[in-house]
């Protein structure tokens, strides 16, 4: 079971390049994104959302098609679209944000064709980052692209946000939440644990968890249980937490489970939550989405050795 994610393209791989902002215009020649077709960047009005917005788009001129041939040949494999948008975030508040973005590409009819999802570290404040993202691989008879709009942005404080792939913080230890699970209302999404520094370290228990509002506020009125138990046998039999030692490169693995259940009172949607290994530890706010219905519910599984 998956946690509902956004719609992707049937066969698209995601690729995610950084490249100057602006229109781009791709030459015709061998090799790149838009070699044999021609490319223009259109200018884009969007306001955006929470200071994120597209500014322009480019969409490579279809190639002319190939004469017919009597020779038989093996089906056409994806291809980079060459499709791309430009965009600009900016940092509109007081402190420095890391930011994650949602670009959805889309067809003349609005049906999302594709997206991509890029996160760009310590804006500052004040400041305007910009930069560019790319489709990716097309499937062969697609619908074509006319336009991309920014579809989700989340942001955190840039010295809480989860390190990067590679990175290693201060601390030693790496904490990020996964793409989760889902099926009938149904939620399980992993916190994952990585001892990335040069000693040992420990964990016994459950992480700790602060869950805040889009302003990141504290919310009120969700219970957090130790154990899934009161909220599904699904995600297996609750088990006591034990010590354990990571040696450096070593993982674990706790989880956070829920129901999306809405019946009488008004549904809370928790889109971030302030994650601590353990007592002291420091913080990391990960951005899971609860949506948790009215079932005022949340179970934290504990910190177990991951395979």
């Amino acid at each position: 079971m998956r946690r509902p994610s956004p719609l992707l393209l049937p066969a698209l791989a995601s690729v995610l390049l950084l490249a100057a902002c602006g229109t781009e215009r791709a030459d015709t020649g061998d090799g790149g994104p838009g070699a044999g077709t021609a490319s223009s960047g259109t200018q884009v009005t969007d306001p955006g959302i929470d200071g994120v917005r597209i500014t322009s788009v480019t969409i490579p001129s279809p190639s002319p098609s190939p004469e017919r041939s009597l020779s038989v040949t093996a089906d056409r494999l994806p291809t980079d679209s060459g499709i791309s948008a430009a965009y600009e975030v900016t940092n509109q508040g007081t402190e420095t944000m890391t930011y994650t973005i949602l670009v959805n590409f889309t067809n003349g009819a609005g049906e999302v064709m594709g997206n991509q999802r890029e996160t760009v570290r310590a804006v500052g404040a004040g400041k305007t980052v910009r930069g560019t993202v790319h489709l990716g691989l097309e499937a062969p008879g697609s619908s074509s692209v006319t336009r991309a709009a920014v579809a989700d942005v989340t942001k955190v404080p840039a010295d809480e946000a989860p390190a990067e792939a590679g990175d290693c913080p201060a601390s030693g230890v790496r904490v990020i939440a996964d793409e989760g699970d889902a099926a009938m209302g149904l939620r399980v999404v992993g916190l994952h644990l990585q001892n990335c520094g040069t000693r040992d370290y420990s964990v016994n228990g459950y992480p700790l968890l602060e869950l805040l509002d889009d302003n990141r506020e504290p919310v009120d009125g969700v219970e957090i249980l130790e154990g899934s138990g009161e909220i599904t046998t699904g995600a297996g039999p609750d088990e006591a937490p034990e010590p354990v030692t990571l040696k450096p490169g070593e993982r674990a693995l706790a989880s956070l489970v829920w129901r999306n259940t809405t019946e009488f009172g008004t549904p809370v949607n928790v889109p971030y939550v302030r994650v601590r290994a353990k007592e002291g530890a420091d913080p990391v706010i990960v951005t899971p989405g609860l949506d948790l219905g009215t079932t005022g519910k949340l179970g934290v599984r504990p910190w177990k050795r991951a395979e």
